[in-house]
């Protein structure tokens, strides 16, 4: 439970990520804003290494339900949709930041 708990925290560290568009465009900001907020790639690597890692537990939590390790089965679909649950969440926000960098580059032309 405490990794669907976790989902919501990556989402808004992603949100903040984003406000902070600034520092992908090359423009200066507050040296002082720096060193509390990390970086749109930092944010962006940290949330795909976290599905990545849910993605490895769901995995996991099959095999050692097959081989007889894990007799509940409700924990092994927790495991099942933490998984899935992440990965539709990062191919989402994958949609909209292409969509976002689609519109941009229609507004230069």
């Amino acid at each position: 439970m405490e990794k669907i708990k976790g989902l919501p925290s990556q989402y808004r560290e992603l949100l903040e990520g984003c406000k902070n568009l600034d520092q992908i465009s090359g423009r200066k900001a507050d040296t002082s804003d720096q060193a509390e907020h990390t970086s749109f790639k930092d944010v962006i690597t940290g949330f795909i290494n976290d599905v990545d890692k849910m993605q490895k537990a769901s995995e996991q939590a099959v095999k050692d339900y097959a081989s007889g390790e894990i007799t509940d089965i409700h924990e092994v679909m927790v495991a099942v949709e933490e998984a899935n649950l992440s990965f539709q969440l990062m191919m989402e926000v994958r949609n909209r930041l292409l969509e976002s960098y689609r519109e941009i580059m229609r507004m230069q032309t």
